[in-house]
């Protein structure tokens, strides 16, 4: 039988329990310490770099935040996020 010991990924406590299924089916974690939650080998970027400036581009010819949903096949908010990250990226510059 192999034991594994799952790490929670923000305060690396080693306290952590079984917290159900994501909707993708990954196993969730819930850590006793930090009380936050994590995945089984999360996926962090979902989207590559191009798509990301590819729907960026779409957005900076005015096209509406729910044209792009529909176009691309990307949530609203992670659309939202990643202008965010943008603008204040651009702000930093000046």
């Amino acid at each position: 039988m192999v034991t594994t010991t799952v790490h929670c990924t923000y305060c690396g406590s080693e306290d952590v329990v079984r917290n159900g299924r994501s909707p993708n089916g990954k196993q969730k974690y819930r850590c006793k310490e930090c009380k936050r939650q994590s995945r089984e080998n999360p996926t962090p970027h979902v989207y590559s770099e191009e798509r990301r400036e590819e729907i960026l581009r779409a957005s900076e010819e005015r096209s509406s935040l729910r044209g792009i949903e529909r176009t691309f096949g990307v949530s609203r908010t992670s659309v939202v996020g990643w202008l965010k990250k943008t603008l204040n990226g651009k702000l930093a510059l000046r």
